[in-house]
């Protein structure tokens, strides 16, 4: 019986033959580029707009300023796509709703 033990034991200890080895799944090897890679192209890191043209209130009338920071759709974009920081984002967002209140920007896009 211990024999039997010893037996299950080193079969399951020793790697199966078919078994891949780590990071070649069935695409193969993942390219450089990925999480931890250094890619080809490099993401410049986003800069505030008002911050950069030192604009400190966010007029809600300038509607062609306010029309940059919606989608198509009507959403506000948020700050990680657009590069805003914090404040300004806050800010520009009760513009924004302001500015949809007396109707100078749509809630959303007629369809």
């Amino acid at each position: 019986m211990p024999e039997e033990t010893q037996a299950k034991s080193t079969a399951a200890d020793s790697p199966s033959p078919s078994a891949p080895s780590p990071g070649s799944g069935p695409r193969g090897p993942r390219p450089a580029g990925g999480p931890g890679g250094r890619g080809k192209f490099f993401r410049r890191k986003k800069v505030c707009k008002f911050c950069t043209e030192k604009i400190d209130a966010i007029p809600y009338r300038d509607v062609r300023l306010l029309q940059q920071f919606v989608a198509e759709r009507g959403k506000i974009v948020p700050r990680r796509l657009t590069g805003v920081c914090t404040t300004h984002q806050r800010r520009l967002t009760r513009a924004i709703k302001q500015a949809r209140n007396i109707a100078l920007l749509p809630f959303a896009t007629r369809h």
